[in-house]
């Protein structure tokens, strides 16, 4: 296996690569604001949220995602502002990325003040480290095998968000410029940064006084790879307690739990069942989620925050 992942790296690098980049999330429906930078403030109240992804179990080399996101409303809740901060791992290849997010929301309705659209940007930058010491090369004397090779690049993209207090729906390009992964005098590569589109919607739907129903969908388009899609459901007992699953388009069914342990934390968790073929060599990938949510007085002067579902 680890020949495999060795091969596969160096394929990536020293090629054009045309699968998926970006990490995938099971909870993004928790926090949006992984890939819609016009998410930013639609909570009103202060949020940070940290998700923990370890994706393909005892597959060597796999990938491990950490991010850490905050968020909140300014001016009457009309303005977002945000950040969101990640570490990804794969193979031999580390990256950290760093982005700062502006929204900005327009009440649709004098009437019904649940109804707003929000046009949000985002801009920051990807630093990757690749350390090709850490690969077995067949030949000992190959002269990139003791390269460590660091590339940082920067990148914008935008959104719009639409919410309603049963419905959502949103249209992103979180990462506009198709950079080169590795920008080098001493490795070849023409591997670039695809764009991907993301197109979301859910709906919440209530079944009785202690119990919703909130299917969702997310559209992932990336450039020169298959559309990929995921349809999700959600039920959600005594406005506590969230239990769901997933289905993502030829990879994995996904098992998912959420719980609102106060006003302030919540905790989620979600587990992939990998349908592809790398089932034989992996045991699944393991999501775990925190967030945090607090009103400041002084900030979000009577305002209302929107219910968590």
């Amino acid at each position: 296996m680890k020949k495999i992942i060795a091969i596969i790296t160096v394929v990536v690098v020293c090629t054009g690569s045309y699968a998926q980049q970006r990490p995938i999330h099971s909870l993004y429906m928790f926090d949006p604001l992984l890939i819609n930078p016009a998410y930013a403030g639609t909570q009103v109240q202060l949020s940070g949220t940290a998700i923990y992804r370890n994706q393909w179990v005892n597959f060597p080399g796999a990938p491990k995602t950490f991010t850490a996101s905050a968020h909140s409303g300014f001016r009457k809740a009309r303005v977002g502002l945000g950040f969101l901060a990640a570490n990804d791992q794969i193979g031999i290849h580390n990256e950290n990325s760093l982005y700062l997010l502006y929204s900005y929301k327009i009440p649709l309705s004098k009437f019904d003040k649940s109804s707003t659209l929000s046009f949000g940007i985002q801009g920051g930058f990807n630093s990757l480290k690749s350390d090709f010491t850490k690969l077995n090369p067949k030949d000992l004397n190959d002269p990139f095998a003791s390269v460590v090779e660091r590339n940082m690049s920067w990148n914008f993209g935008a959104g719009i968000y639409y919410r309603h207090k049963k419905f959502y729906a949103g249209l992103s390009v979180p990462y506009i410029l198709n950079n080169k992964v590795i920008d080098s005098e001493d490795l070849s590569s023409i591997a670039k940064q695809s764009r991907y589109y993301y197109l979301m919607a859910g709906y919440t739907h209530k079944v009785s006084k202690n119990l919703k129903v909130v299917p969702s969908t997310l559209i992932r388009i990336q450039e020169t790879a298959p559309l990929s899609f995921d349809a999700n459901l959600v039920f959600v007992i005594h406005e506590m307690v969230g239990l769901g699953g997933s289905y993502r388009l030829g990879d994995s069914m996904v098992g998912m739990f959420e719980l609102q342990l106060n006003d302030n934390f919540h905790v989620g968790y979600a587990y992939d069942f990998t349908t592809s073929d790398i089932r034989l060599y992996s045991n699944g990938t393991h999501e775990i989620m925190i967030n945090y949510r607090i009103k400041i007085p002084s900030l979000h002067k009577g305002i209302e925050c929107p219910s968590y579902w």
